[in-house]
């Protein structure tokens, strides 16, 4: 494994041909509806779960947070692009360069060793969450037995869940290589549909947990099986067999670990994030409702975006065609700044309003939702670095250069490690929050510094200049925001009467419905954005 190098002068894989009048834009954007309607059922699920769980007031919430946190980890790293990032360009080569015949044989080859990798972890866990979770996982419970039970019993339920979403990952790729996005993207959706169906039944926070744990575990098997089936359709014929070390597997391997350790590096932070406020009754569950705000840009536009990129700047690379490489790089980037600043603006300048709104109901507190609303605060202003990092690994990856995210990565997780137990002992639950953030913005810092540093990416003078617009328009918006929080208890006044009893879920959908309306014509004011650009992103082949 090398650094990248001065130029994109190592020959990285092709991937198959893109279909036909497909864009990278376009790819991001069929990706990025599926997404986004995974996260608005994943928003309806953590709705109910907080209302039949609710955070400090039971210890169900946390022991639930904490067992799915587990393999959730794992899914992470497989299921958001750090296995299929070194999968996806050597099955490719071989798509192009052997014939599906033999691309099949690696990917099936592939598939057998990924799914036992993870079988044998399921079962070393389920052997062992009786100290894992003690020692490891949550420390802090083990103040209170029955929640310490409660959380060993849970993340037994939902280890499984690991293999399943191993093989969903890698199917993904399969598909993915073939440039087949919508399964991939939708197959979430069923995990949430699934939690939300089995935990409604639910009469106690005790029972509501077990019921939701048992709902990921069928959901695992359910999207597995839904990748299996499209991977079959798509023509691919990856079979079931044992494990084989040949030698493109020990190659992909090579590749994948340093791979997963680099794009891991935020779960890995969470999870460390998960320990320290384990201390604190409550706290998993306030996290986790942050989780699903602030990183909703970072799985719908980041991911998106880096997984329609990734084909066409390994073809660039491979073809050694760097202002097509670079040209790729800004569009991706301009895109990404124009949907995630916006998101990260909203958080920034509205937590409690949103927290509230949208979270406290049930056995959700105010309390709860005021704490929730000072983390989401500091892991807003971190948004645009979640996103940022997904796209910057690409460019690695694409060289196949695995080696230099993860190191950069691996400093990250340092980093966050020791200014989240410093902040932590100083300012409680936010300060987490503040060190993810600020781990993270050094992590975009010292990729972007190598890649300009080795020549192989700095912006161009346009992308640069459309930044400068975009954070314009954000600033025109932060303000809007700012202002509409101010303003809350008039707003909430004036729709009282037509509210039927909720005047502050109506108030909220004003007031992102008004952003959601304004942002657009900040941008085109500002020259963030054109009108051409606009219908040049939706249109084939744009």
């Amino acid at each position: 494994m090398t650094d990248a190098p001065s130029a994109p002068a190592i020959e990285a894989p092709a991937p198959a041909a893109p279909a036909k009048g497909g864009g990278m834009i376009r790819s991001s954007m069929i990706y990025s509806f599926f997404t986004l309607l995974s996260r608005v059922m994943g928003f309806l699920r953590d709705l109910v779960v907080t209302y039949f769980m609710g955070a400090s007031a039971t210890f169900a919430a946390d022991a639930f947070n904490a067992a799915f946190a587990f393999p959730n980890l794992f899914r992470r790293i497989f299921a958001e692009g750090a296995f299929a990032a070194a999968f996806v360009p050597a099955y490719s080569k071989s798509l192009e360069q052997d014939g599906e015949e033999i691309a099949d044989v690696l990917a099936a080859d592939a598939m057998a060793t990924l799914a036992a990798a993870t079988l044998a972890l399921t079962v070393f866990a389920e052997l062992t969450m009786p100290w894992l979770m003690r020692w490891l996982i949550a420390p802090g419970f083990a103040a209170n037995p029955q929640k310490l039970e409660l959380a060993i019993l849970l993340t037994r339920i939902t280890m499984p869940y690991l293999p399943c979403m191993a093989i969903y990952a890698h199917l993904s790729g399969v598909l993915n290589a073939r440039n087949r996005f919508i399964l991939s993207a939708a197959a979430p959706i069923l995990l949430n549909v699934w939690t939300l169906v089995t935990v409604l039944p639910s009469h106690s926070p005790q029972q509501a947990s077990i019921l939701a744990a048992a709902g990921v575990l069928v959901a695992g098997v359910s999207q597995a099986a839904l990748l299996w089936w499209g991977v079959r359709r798509s023509g691919a014929r990856v079979d079931v067999r044992w494990p084989r070390l040949t030698p493109e597997i020990r190659k992909l391997i090579m590749l994948a670990v340093p791979g997963a350790i680099a794009a891991s590096a935020t779960q890995i932070n969470i999870f460390i994030s998960g320990i320290l406020v384990s201390q604190v009754n409550g706290a998993r569950s306030w996290l986790a409702v942050c989780d699903r705000l602030y990183q909703l840009p970072q799985g719908l536009v980041g991911v998106a975006v880096g997984v329609a990129l990734l084909p066409r700047l390994s073809r660039a690379v491979h073809a050694g065609d760097k202002p097509q490489a670079r040209g790729a790089i800004d569009q991706a980037i301009v895109f990404c700044m124009a949907l995630a600043l916006p998101c990260a603006v909203g958080l920034v300048a509205i937590p409690y309003f949103l927290i509230d709104a949208l979270y406290t109901r049930g056995a959700f507190t105010h309390a709860d939702a005021l704490k929730t609303a000072l983390a989401l605060q500091q892991y807003g202003w971190g948004v645009p670095a979640f996103v940022i990092v997904q796209i910057t690994n690409r460019i690695f990856f694409a060289q196949q250069d695995t080696r230099t995210p993860m190191v950069y990565g691996l400093v990250s997780v340092g980093v966050n490690v020791l200014l989240g137990v410093t902040l932590f002992y100083l300012v409680g639950v936010p300060g987490i929050a503040a060190a993810t953030s600020a781990a993270w913005w050094l992590n975009v810092l010292m990729m972007n510094v190598h890649l300009a540093r080795k020549g192989v990416y700095m912006p161009g003078p346009a992308a640069i200049s459309k930044l400068g617009r975009i954070l314009a328009a954000n600033v025109a918006l932060g303000l809007i925001l700012w202002a509409a929080g101010q303003f809350r208890p008039q707003i909430q006044a004036a729709l009282q009467g037509a509210s039927l009893g909720h005047a502050k879920e109506l108030a909220i959908l004003a007031v992102v419905s008004v952003a959601g309306v304004a942002y657009p014509v900040l941008l085109l004011l500002s020259g963030g954005i054109t009108r051409a650009e606009l219908k040049a992103a939706v249109r084939r082949g744009g």
